[in-house]
C-alpha cells in the first residue's frame, strides 16, 4: 500500500496530510487559504494522488505559514509513500498550457532537493493570495520530498493561470514519476542502488 498520513504541529502550525500513491485524483483540502486548497485540488486530481489535507495556521498573521508547512508536510508524506522508491519510473515530465500560460516542470524523485524557480507573475496577488508563496510551496515540496524540480514559465500574463498551470504541470509529472514501470521488474531505478 502505497500510502501515508504524517502531523506537523508546531507553535504556528498544525497539519495533517494523508496521500495515497495508487488513488483516482480525490481531493479533501482545508486549509483556510481558498486559493490554495483550489491548487492542492488541482494537484490530487492531475497527479491521480489522493490526497487530504487538514491545516490550521496563524492566518491572522498571513498564509505564508500554513503553505510553507503544507508543502512541508505533504513532501514528507509523499517520501514516506515512496518507501525505497522500488519499481517506479522516477523521472516525470510536463509541457502544460493553460490558456494563456504555458508552464514546463521537469523532476526526479532522486532523495537529492533541488528547486529551480523561472516563474514570474505580473502582479503580487491573486485575490488575497500572496504570489511569493507558490515558489514557498514548492522550495517546501522539494526539500522534504526529496525532489529535483525544474519548473520554468514559457508564457503567461494572467497570474492565476500561471499559478494552478505549474500545480497541473507537477501534478502530471509526479504523476509519471510515481508510477510502477511496468519493464523494471521491481529495481529500484539508479545504478547506486538506493534512493
Amino acid at each position: 500500500m502505497r500510502q501515508a498520513t504524517l502531523s506537523r504541529k508546531t507553535s504556528e502550525t498544525d497539519i495533517t496530510v494523508s496521500v495515497a500513491l495508487d488513488g483516482t485524483g480525490r481531493s479533501d483540502c482545508k486549509t483556510g487559504v481558498g486559493f490554495f486548497d483550489h491548487m492542492l485540488d488541482q494537484l490530487a486530481r492531475h497527479s491521480l494522488i489522493d490526497l487530504q489535507v487538514r491545516a490550521s495556521g496563524d492566518l491572522h498573521i498571513d498564509d505564508h505559514h500554513t503553505v510553507e508547512d503544507c508543502g512541508i508536510a505533504l513532501g514528507q508524506a509523499l517520501a514516506q509513500a515512496l518507501g525505497d522508491k522500488r519499481g517506479i519510473r522516477r523521472y516525470g515530465e510536463c509541457r502544460l498550457a493553460m490558456d494563456d500560460a504555458q508552464i514546463a516542470c521537469a523532476l526526479d524523485l532522486s532523495g537529492r532537493p533541488y528547486l529551480v524557480w523561472n516563474v514570474d507573475f505580473p502582479r503580487d496577488r491573486i485575490g488575497s493570495f500572496d504570489v511569493d508563496l507558490v515558489r514557498e510551496f514548492f522550495q517546501a515540496l522539494a526539500t522534504h520530498g526529496g525532489i529535483t524540480l525544474h519548473l520554468d514559465r514559457v508564457h503567461g500574463f494572467n497570474a492565476h493561470h500561471i499559478a494552478e498551470a505549474a500545480f497541473k504541470a507537477v501534478a502530471r509529472a509526479l504523476r509519471m514519476a510515481v508510477e510502477p514501470d511496468p519493464r523494471s521488474t521491481g529495481a529500484i531505478p539508479s545504478t547506486k542502488g538506493r534512493l
